[in-house]
């Protein structure tokens, strides 16, 4: 059995939901890295902020990346997977949340981060086509 453990990038870092969003895209930058995890005071996962939202929701708004935080960007309930899942389960969380990158946990901790490609390098073709039309599908109005 694949786990998400198996397939995920090791080495993922937390940034504080308290950090400003001028931090996080340095560090993402240092990192090489589209997106960072964003852990409460219980480093608890909170949410993801993605180099995107920063431009789009702060940048683009006219609002100062270095007086906004982490914080205020993180909405709605954070995904991850557990590090023994399934690799069948990674992509039902990915696929039916709509996610492009979903954080790895074990004892509580952030062990990586799965990304679309990990899926793709790590599913035979007939199942990486399944999940891209599921995570890139438009999702339902609630």
């Amino acid at each position: 059995m694949t786990t998400a453990k198996d397939i995920m990038h090791k080495g993922a870092q937390w940034i504080p939901k308290t950090e400003t969003l001028l931090d996080a895209a340095q560090r993402m930058g240092k990192l090489h890295v589209g997106a960072l995890p964003v852990s409460d005071e219980n480093e608890r996962l909170c949410g993801i902020i993605t180099d995107r939202d920063i431009v789009v929701k702060c940048v683009a708004q006219g609002h100062d990346p270095s007086k906004c935080t982490a914080a205020d960007l993180v909405q709605g309930t954070p995904r991850w997977i557990d590090a023994n899942a399934d690799v069948g389960e990674v992509v039902e969380e990915m696929a039916s949340h709509h996610v492009r990158r979903l954080p790895v946990i074990e004892n509580k901790k952030l062990v990586g981060m799965i990304s679309e490609a990990d899926v793709a390098l790590n599913l035979p073709e007939d199942q990486v086509h399944a999940f891209a039309s599921r995570v890139y599908a438009t999702p339902p109005q609630t």
